[in-house]
Protein backbone atom coordinates (compact mmCIF):
# COMPACT_ATOMS: atom_id res chain seq x y z
CA UNK A 1 0.00 0.00 0.00
CA UNK A 2 1.39 3.36 -0.77
CA UNK A 3 2.19 5.17 2.55
CA UNK A 4 0.71 8.40 1.53
CA UNK A 5 -2.44 6.87 1.24
CA UNK A 6 -2.36 5.50 4.82
CA UNK A 7 -1.57 9.48 6.35
CA UNK A 8 -3.99 10.71 8.54
CA UNK A 9 -4.81 13.57 6.63
CA UNK A 10 -6.66 11.24 3.90
CA UNK A 11 -8.86 9.68 6.61
CA UNK A 12 -9.92 13.03 7.97
CA UNK A 13 -10.73 14.40 4.39
CA UNK A 14 -13.24 11.57 4.09
CA UNK A 15 -14.27 12.02 7.52
CA UNK A 16 -15.24 16.09 6.42
CA UNK A 17 -16.32 15.09 3.41
CA UNK A 18 -19.83 15.91 4.08
CA UNK A 19 -20.93 19.02 4.96
CA UNK A 20 -23.50 17.99 7.41
CA UNK A 21 -20.76 16.46 9.40
CA UNK A 22 -18.13 19.92 9.18
CA UNK A 23 -21.59 21.33 11.09
CA UNK A 24 -21.54 18.41 13.49
CA UNK A 25 -18.15 19.11 14.19
CA UNK A 26 -18.51 23.10 14.62
CA UNK A 27 -21.91 22.89 16.76
CA UNK A 28 -20.01 20.30 18.99
CA UNK A 29 -16.95 22.14 19.48
CA UNK A 30 -18.96 25.08 20.81
CA UNK A 31 -21.73 22.93 22.93
CA UNK A 32 -21.57 19.08 24.48
CA UNK A 33 -25.09 18.06 22.91
CA UNK A 34 -27.56 15.01 22.46
CA UNK A 35 -28.74 13.24 19.60
CA UNK A 36 -31.89 15.10 19.76
CA UNK A 37 -30.46 17.96 19.79
CA UNK A 38 -28.28 17.87 17.66
CA UNK A 39 -31.38 16.60 15.45
CA UNK A 40 -33.24 19.50 16.21
CA UNK A 41 -30.48 21.63 15.07
CA UNK A 42 -29.62 20.33 11.69
CA UNK A 43 -33.15 19.47 11.20
CA UNK A 44 -32.53 15.99 10.37
CA UNK A 45 -34.08 12.57 11.36
CA UNK A 46 -32.01 10.79 14.17
CA UNK A 47 -30.89 7.72 11.46
CA UNK A 48 -29.26 10.38 9.55
CA UNK A 49 -27.72 12.71 12.56
CA UNK A 50 -26.47 8.86 14.27
CA UNK A 51 -24.52 7.39 10.88
CA UNK A 52 -22.85 11.10 10.78
CA UNK A 53 -22.30 10.58 14.43
CA UNK A 54 -20.35 7.10 13.70
CA UNK A 55 -18.63 8.20 10.92
CA UNK A 56 -17.26 11.24 12.99
CA UNK A 57 -16.01 9.03 16.07
CA UNK A 58 -14.54 6.34 14.38
CA UNK A 59 -11.94 9.28 12.91
CA UNK A 60 -11.22 10.10 16.21
CA UNK A 61 -13.24 13.74 16.39
CA UNK A 62 -15.68 12.77 18.49
CA UNK A 63 -16.04 11.75 22.66
CA UNK A 64 -19.04 10.71 24.52
CA UNK A 65 -20.19 10.40 27.85
CA UNK A 66 -23.23 8.93 29.02
CA UNK A 67 -25.40 11.67 31.38
CA UNK A 68 -28.45 9.58 32.90
CA UNK A 69 -30.57 8.15 29.94
CA UNK A 70 -28.76 10.54 27.09
CA UNK A 71 -25.03 10.42 25.53
CA UNK A 72 -23.69 13.88 25.05
CA UNK A 73 -21.41 14.11 22.32
CA UNK A 74 -18.30 16.90 22.13
CA UNK A 75 -15.03 16.97 20.17
CA UNK A 76 -11.94 17.12 22.41
CA UNK A 77 -10.08 19.47 21.11
CA UNK A 78 -6.74 18.96 22.51
CA UNK A 79 -7.18 15.15 22.01
CA UNK A 80 -7.06 15.87 18.37
CA UNK A 81 -3.89 14.64 16.42
CA UNK A 82 -1.91 17.55 14.43
CA UNK A 83 -3.40 16.57 10.56
CA UNK A 84 -7.11 17.33 12.12
CA UNK A 85 -5.51 20.24 14.10
CA UNK A 86 -4.76 21.97 10.94
CA UNK A 87 -6.92 20.76 8.71
CA UNK A 88 -10.09 21.73 10.99
CA UNK A 89 -9.54 25.38 11.40
CA UNK A 90 -9.38 25.95 7.22
CA UNK A 91 -12.78 24.14 6.62
CA UNK A 92 -14.49 25.68 10.03
CA UNK A 93 -13.67 29.23 7.81
CA UNK A 94 -15.17 28.08 4.96
CA UNK A 95 -18.30 26.33 6.98
CA UNK A 96 -18.71 29.75 8.81
CA UNK A 97 -19.68 32.22 5.70
CA UNK A 98 -22.42 28.76 4.44
CA UNK A 99 -26.17 30.55 5.33
CA UNK A 100 -26.61 27.04 6.97
CA UNK A 101 -24.52 27.80 9.62
CA UNK A 102 -26.07 31.02 11.13
CA UNK A 103 -28.99 29.02 10.98
CA UNK A 104 -27.57 25.99 13.12
CA UNK A 105 -26.06 28.97 15.52
CA UNK A 106 -29.74 30.46 16.06
CA UNK A 107 -31.20 26.79 16.91
CA UNK A 108 -27.97 25.99 18.96
CA UNK A 109 -29.10 29.48 21.22
CA UNK A 110 -32.66 28.15 21.47
CA UNK A 111 -31.46 25.27 22.69
CA UNK A 112 -29.26 26.71 25.48
CA UNK A 113 -31.81 29.22 26.43
CA UNK A 114 -34.60 26.44 26.55
CA UNK A 115 -32.21 24.67 28.84
CA UNK A 116 -31.36 28.01 31.32
CA UNK A 117 -35.24 28.25 31.17
CA UNK A 118 -35.92 25.01 33.07
CA UNK A 119 -33.21 25.70 35.89
CA UNK A 120 -34.66 29.06 36.35
CA UNK A 121 -38.26 27.70 36.42
CA UNK A 122 -37.40 25.02 38.84
CA UNK A 123 -35.55 28.14 40.93
CA UNK A 124 -38.95 30.21 40.48
CA UNK A 125 -40.81 27.76 42.32
CA UNK A 126 -38.49 26.16 44.82
CA UNK A 127 -36.66 29.69 45.57
CA UNK A 128 -38.50 29.28 49.38
CA UNK A 129 -37.48 25.60 49.96
CA UNK A 130 -34.17 25.73 48.49
CA UNK A 131 -32.34 25.55 51.68
CA UNK A 132 -34.10 22.28 52.67
CA UNK A 133 -33.95 20.66 48.97
CA UNK A 134 -30.26 21.33 49.25
CA UNK A 135 -29.55 20.21 52.47
CA UNK A 136 -31.96 16.80 52.04
CA UNK A 137 -29.98 15.82 48.63
CA UNK A 138 -26.41 17.03 49.73
CA UNK A 139 -26.24 17.40 53.31
CA UNK A 140 -25.87 20.84 55.87
CA UNK A 141 -22.26 21.35 55.82
CA UNK A 142 -20.88 20.45 52.14
CA UNK A 143 -20.29 24.05 50.88
CA UNK A 144 -18.02 24.29 53.87
CA UNK A 145 -15.72 21.58 53.23
CA UNK A 146 -16.03 22.44 49.65
CA UNK A 147 -13.76 25.73 50.60
CA UNK A 148 -10.64 24.03 51.94
CA UNK A 149 -9.16 23.78 48.75
CA UNK A 150 -9.13 27.20 49.16
CA UNK A 151 -6.26 26.96 51.49
CA UNK A 152 -3.02 27.89 50.41
CA UNK A 153 -1.26 24.25 49.30
CA UNK A 154 2.31 24.74 50.68
CA UNK A 155 0.85 26.01 54.54
CA UNK A 156 1.35 24.28 57.81
CA UNK A 157 -1.29 24.19 59.56
CA UNK A 158 -1.54 23.70 63.30
CA UNK A 159 -4.60 22.35 64.74
CA UNK A 160 -4.23 23.12 68.52
CA UNK A 161 -6.27 20.95 70.68
CA UNK A 162 -6.89 19.02 67.63
CA UNK A 163 -9.42 16.21 70.34
CA UNK A 164 -10.06 13.22 68.06
CA UNK A 165 -8.70 14.93 64.68
CA UNK A 166 -11.27 15.56 62.99
CA UNK A 167 -10.50 18.88 61.92
CA UNK A 168 -7.06 17.68 61.11
CA UNK A 169 -8.59 14.93 58.89
CA UNK A 170 -10.36 17.48 56.69
CA UNK A 171 -7.46 20.03 56.40
CA UNK A 172 -4.44 17.24 55.53
CA UNK A 173 -5.52 16.41 51.92
CA UNK A 174 -5.49 20.24 50.94
CA UNK A 175 -2.28 21.48 52.47
CA UNK A 176 1.35 20.65 52.92
CA UNK A 177 1.82 19.66 56.34
CA UNK A 178 -0.49 19.40 59.33
CA UNK A 179 0.73 19.59 63.21
CA UNK A 180 -2.11 18.20 65.57
CA UNK A 181 -1.57 18.87 68.92
CA UNK A 182 -3.63 17.88 72.07
CA UNK A 183 -2.96 17.43 76.04
CA UNK A 184 -5.35 14.35 76.54
CA UNK A 185 -3.36 11.33 75.86
CA UNK A 186 -6.95 9.58 75.31
CA UNK A 187 -7.75 12.48 72.89
CA UNK A 188 -4.25 11.85 71.15
CA UNK A 189 -4.81 8.01 70.43
CA UNK A 190 -8.33 8.69 69.15
CA UNK A 191 -6.89 11.20 66.62
CA UNK A 192 -4.07 9.04 66.02
CA UNK A 193 -5.78 5.94 64.79
CA UNK A 194 -8.24 8.28 62.38
CA UNK A 195 -5.38 10.04 61.10
CA UNK A 196 -2.88 7.23 61.01
CA UNK A 197 -2.78 6.79 56.97
CA UNK A 198 -2.56 10.48 56.68
CA UNK A 199 1.67 10.69 56.01
CA UNK A 200 1.23 14.84 55.97
CA UNK A 201 0.20 15.00 59.81
CA UNK A 202 2.34 14.81 62.70
CA UNK A 203 0.54 13.79 66.25
CA UNK A 204 2.29 15.50 68.91
CA UNK A 205 1.33 15.73 72.68
CA UNK A 206 1.59 19.44 74.76
CA UNK A 207 -1.03 21.59 75.77
CA UNK A 208 -1.90 25.22 74.37
CA UNK A 209 0.68 27.54 76.90
CA UNK A 210 3.77 25.34 75.90
CA UNK A 211 3.41 24.00 72.19
CA UNK A 212 6.13 21.21 70.79
CA UNK A 213 5.77 23.58 67.91
CA UNK A 214 9.15 25.19 66.92
CA UNK A 215 9.27 29.18 66.66
CA UNK A 216 6.97 30.74 63.52
CA UNK A 217 6.85 27.01 61.84
CA UNK A 218 3.27 27.61 61.43
CA UNK A 219 1.26 29.19 58.61
CA UNK A 220 -1.77 28.80 59.92
CA UNK A 221 -3.14 28.02 63.56
CA UNK A 222 -6.84 27.06 64.38
CA UNK A 223 -8.00 26.42 67.51
CA UNK A 224 -11.61 24.98 67.83
CA UNK A 225 -13.86 24.74 70.86
CA UNK A 226 -10.42 24.46 73.21
CA UNK A 227 -9.82 28.25 74.75
CA UNK A 228 -12.43 27.51 77.19
CA UNK A 229 -10.48 24.71 78.67
CA UNK A 230 -7.75 26.92 78.94
CA UNK A 231 -6.49 28.25 82.51
CA UNK A 232 -4.81 30.99 81.15
CA UNK A 233 -6.23 32.30 77.41
CA UNK A 234 -4.09 35.12 77.47
CA UNK A 235 -0.53 32.92 77.91
CA UNK A 236 -2.01 30.02 75.24
CA UNK A 237 -2.45 32.76 72.64
CA UNK A 238 0.66 33.93 73.37
CA UNK A 239 2.09 30.58 72.98
CA UNK A 240 0.53 30.31 69.68
CA UNK A 241 1.86 33.73 67.81
CA UNK A 242 5.60 32.25 69.07
CA UNK A 243 4.58 29.42 66.57
CA UNK A 244 2.98 31.21 63.85
CA UNK A 245 5.28 32.84 61.11
CA UNK A 246 4.96 36.51 60.76
CA UNK A 247 1.97 37.30 58.62
CA UNK A 248 0.43 34.01 59.41
CA UNK A 249 -3.05 33.86 61.17
CA UNK A 250 -5.05 32.40 63.55
CA UNK A 251 -8.56 31.03 64.06
CA UNK A 252 -10.40 30.53 67.16
CA UNK A 253 -13.80 29.01 67.58
CA UNK A 254 -15.46 28.78 71.08
CA UNK A 255 -18.47 29.74 72.55
CA UNK A 256 -20.25 33.11 73.38
CA UNK A 257 -20.97 33.80 77.53
CA UNK A 258 -23.18 31.65 78.46
CA UNK A 259 -25.01 31.12 81.91
CA UNK A 260 -24.41 27.13 82.60
CA UNK A 261 -22.14 27.00 84.53
CA UNK A 262 -23.29 22.55 85.01
CA UNK A 263 -20.43 23.02 81.95
CA UNK A 264 -17.97 23.07 84.66
CA UNK A 265 -18.34 20.62 86.53
CA UNK A 266 -19.55 17.66 83.44
CA UNK A 267 -17.24 18.96 81.21
CA UNK A 268 -14.52 20.94 82.67
CA UNK A 269 -14.93 24.22 81.16
CA UNK A 270 -12.84 26.86 82.99
CA UNK A 271 -14.65 29.91 81.03
CA UNK A 272 -18.25 30.51 80.25
CA UNK A 273 -17.77 31.48 76.76
CA UNK A 274 -16.06 34.97 76.09
CA UNK A 275 -17.18 38.34 74.20
CA UNK A 276 -16.20 39.45 71.21
CA UNK A 277 -14.23 42.01 72.47
CA UNK A 278 -12.69 39.82 75.35
CA UNK A 279 -11.17 37.50 72.18
CA UNK A 280 -10.19 41.06 70.58
CA UNK A 281 -8.26 42.46 73.50
CA UNK A 282 -6.57 38.73 74.30
CA UNK A 283 -5.11 38.32 70.83
CA UNK A 284 -4.35 41.90 70.20
CA UNK A 285 -2.10 41.64 73.41
CA UNK A 286 -0.80 38.18 72.01
CA UNK A 287 1.05 40.20 69.17
CA UNK A 288 -2.24 39.54 66.54
CA UNK A 289 -3.69 42.47 64.48
CA UNK A 290 -6.12 42.98 61.86
CA UNK A 291 -8.31 41.15 64.52
CA UNK A 292 -11.94 40.12 63.45
CA UNK A 293 -14.76 38.87 65.44
CA UNK A 294 -18.43 37.84 64.90
CA UNK A 295 -21.33 35.07 65.28
CA UNK A 296 -22.11 31.87 63.69
CA UNK A 297 -25.03 30.89 62.14
CA UNK A 298 -27.00 29.49 64.78
CA UNK A 299 -27.63 25.43 64.26
CA UNK A 300 -31.58 24.75 65.13
CA UNK A 301 -30.73 21.32 66.24
CA UNK A 302 -27.53 22.32 68.18
CA UNK A 303 -28.46 22.22 72.01
CA UNK A 304 -25.50 24.57 73.04
CA UNK A 305 -24.31 27.78 73.32
CA UNK A 306 -24.18 30.47 70.75
CA UNK A 307 -20.60 29.92 68.79
CA UNK A 308 -17.94 33.04 67.66
CA UNK A 309 -15.52 32.50 65.01
CA UNK A 310 -11.76 34.77 65.37
CA UNK A 311 -9.54 35.29 62.89
CA UNK A 312 -6.37 37.56 62.98
CA UNK A 313 -2.59 37.73 61.85
CA UNK A 314 0.56 37.30 63.22
CA UNK A 315 2.06 41.17 63.29
CA UNK A 316 5.34 41.42 61.69
CA UNK A 317 8.13 42.54 63.61
CA UNK A 318 8.84 46.26 64.54
CA UNK A 319 5.13 46.72 63.92
CA UNK A 320 3.92 47.35 67.23
CA UNK A 321 0.37 46.50 68.41
CA UNK A 322 -2.33 48.11 66.64
CA UNK A 323 -4.56 50.26 68.61
CA UNK A 324 -8.47 49.45 67.85
CA UNK A 325 -7.32 46.57 65.72
CA UNK A 326 -10.35 44.03 66.67
CA UNK A 327 -13.55 44.51 64.89
CA UNK A 328 -16.69 42.63 65.90
CA UNK A 329 -19.22 41.74 63.05
CA UNK A 330 -22.89 41.74 64.02
CA UNK A 331 -24.41 41.28 67.35
CA UNK A 332 -23.12 38.48 69.60
CA UNK A 333 -25.75 36.28 70.08
CA UNK A 334 -26.50 34.07 73.88
CA UNK A 335 -28.93 31.22 73.57
CA UNK A 336 -30.30 29.80 76.23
Amino acid sequence: MDPVARAPIFDHLSALGDPVRCRVVRLLEEQELTVSELCEVLQMPQSSVSRHLKLLADDGWLSSRKEGTSRLYSVPADALDAAARRLWPILREQLSTLPSAGHDTRRLGEILARRRERSQEFFATAAGQWDRVREDLFGAVFHLYALLPLLPPDAVVGDLGCGTGQVTAALAPWVKRVVAVDGSEDMLAAARERLGALRNVSAKSGNLEALPVADGDLDLAMLSLVLHHVPDPGRALAEVARVVKPGGRVLVVDMLPHDRAEYRQGMGHVWLGFSGKQVGKLLSAAGFGDVRVGPLPVDRAARGPALFVAVATRQLPGMGLRSGAARVSGAPRQVS
